[in-house]
């Protein structure tokens, strides 16, 4: 199985939970700049919120690599917003990608607004969630 992972961060926030999942699934996570070279079964995108939305330059890697993705796997982190779920379902359908019903999402630090996360719980979780979701597809 062919899995990837993607991230896009500001603040650094999202790269602890891609780090934490190439860490569990033994792969590299690389920036939203290192396009798909090869068709890949999961794509586990880690993106965060900005301005309550999710960043253009998210927006263009699914238009861009969408010929690439099998299943894209929403991961995200966020000060205010839930999710950044919603906003990328949306593309991936305008897309004709297949988006996991299963996320994972967790606050980020933002100036004085949750202090120290992603923790280590959280980094915790977002492995448990990448294992979950490979065992789910194999």
């Amino acid at each position: 199985m062919k899995i990837e992972i993607r991230y896009f961060t500001k603040t650094g926030n999202t790269k602890k939970l891609a780090e934490a999942i190439a860490q569990e699934l033994n792969i590299e996570a690389q920036e939203l700049s290192a396009p798909l070279s090869e068709k890949t079964d999961i794509l586990f995108l880690c993106n965060s919120v900005y301005w309550a939305g999710a960043d253009s330059s998210v927006k263009k890697f699914i238009a861009e690599n969408k010929s690439k993705i099998g299943l894209l796997v929403n991961v995200s982190t966020a000060a205010m917003i839930e999710s950044t779920y919603a906003q990328i379902k949306k593309i991936a359908e305008k897309e004709g990608v297949k988006l996991s019903d299963k996320e994972f999402h967790c606050r980020g630090k933002f100036t004085a607004l949750h202090s120290g996360h992603p923790d280590e719980a959280d980094i915790a979780h977002v492995k448990a969630f990448a294992r979950k979701v490979i065992g789910d597809q194999g």
